[in-house]
């Protein structure tokens, strides 16, 4: 039974350490991502973008 908890706890610190490293690896990513996506929307809302309105 020890054998058992412990494998689960190592397993959960692994995971852990993984998606710690993929959020680490990708934030830079994600911000510019978001920067230029900020401009997109800041430039299509200035310059008036598409008039026509939508149908639902």
């Amino acid at each position: 039974m020890f054998w058992k908890i412990l494998g689960a706890v190592v397993l959960v610190w692994l995971a852990l350490l993984l998606v710690g490293a993929l959020i680490k690896a990708l934030f830079p990513i994600l911000m510019i991502t978001l920067v230029v996506f900020g401009l997109y929307t800041l430039y299509k809302l200035v310059s008036g973008g598409n008039k026509t309105p939508t149908k639902l």
